[in-house]
């Protein structure tokens, strides 16, 4: 897989911590230097790992699914573009809660819960026998960059965009998924 393409996975994955980030800063009364290195370096480091889990178990089935290997990263990317756009739009206005979302047992949920989708993308670059070391290192640090911007730009323009951020991040992986049917990826 190209960079340019690896680049386009890693940033449609951290749009979900982009979102929660911009939520999670809104609620947030103050907002450290510290907390925002520690949420957004969580993020990342759980995009990267949950990416190489996904890699993982995608080495182990590769033989199994091989011939269909297209056709199952397309279905992959798409229902998690599908399932981030639902969840986008069906989370309408949530409450704004005063949680530090930066540490601790919300911090590790956050984690967890924002980084499942790259299992899947982990399991599709395995099906498509991509290097993973590469989109490893990319995911990671996209995630870690974007995390960190959704943190500041939660402070200034609210929490609107937090909705648009999972929609524009499914679209771009439902379209990934359609290159990659289509062989140009």
């Amino acid at each position: 897989m190209a960079l340019s393409a690896i680049f386009l996975v890693a940033l449609s994955l951290s749009m979900d911590c982009f979102a929660v980030a911009l939520a999670g800063s809104v609620s947030m009364q103050r907002l450290s230097y510290n907390q925002v290195v520690r949420a957004s370096f969580a993020f990342g480091f759980f995009q990267a790992g949950m990416l190489v889990l996904g890699w993982l178990v995608g080495q182990a089935v590769v033989d199994i699914i091989a011939g269909y290997a297209y056709w199952v990263a397309f279905v992959l990317l798409g229902l998690v573009g599908v399932r981030m756009i639902w969840e986008s739009l069906s989370s309408g206005s949530e409450s704004r809660q005063h949680t530090d979302i930066t540490k601790g047992f919300a911090l590790l949920t956050l984690s967890i819960a924002t980084s499942i989708d790259a299992l899947a993308v982990g399991l599709g670059l395995a099906l498509l026998e991509s290097r993973i070391l590469l989109a490893v290192i990319v995911v990671g640090l996209v995630t870690f960059f974007v995390a960190g911007a959704g943190f500041y730009l939660g402070r200034k323009i609210g929490i609107l965009l937090g909705q648009w951020a999972g929609i524009i991040g499914g679209v771009i992986l439902i379209g990934l998924g359609f290159s990659i049917l289509l062989g140009v990826m």
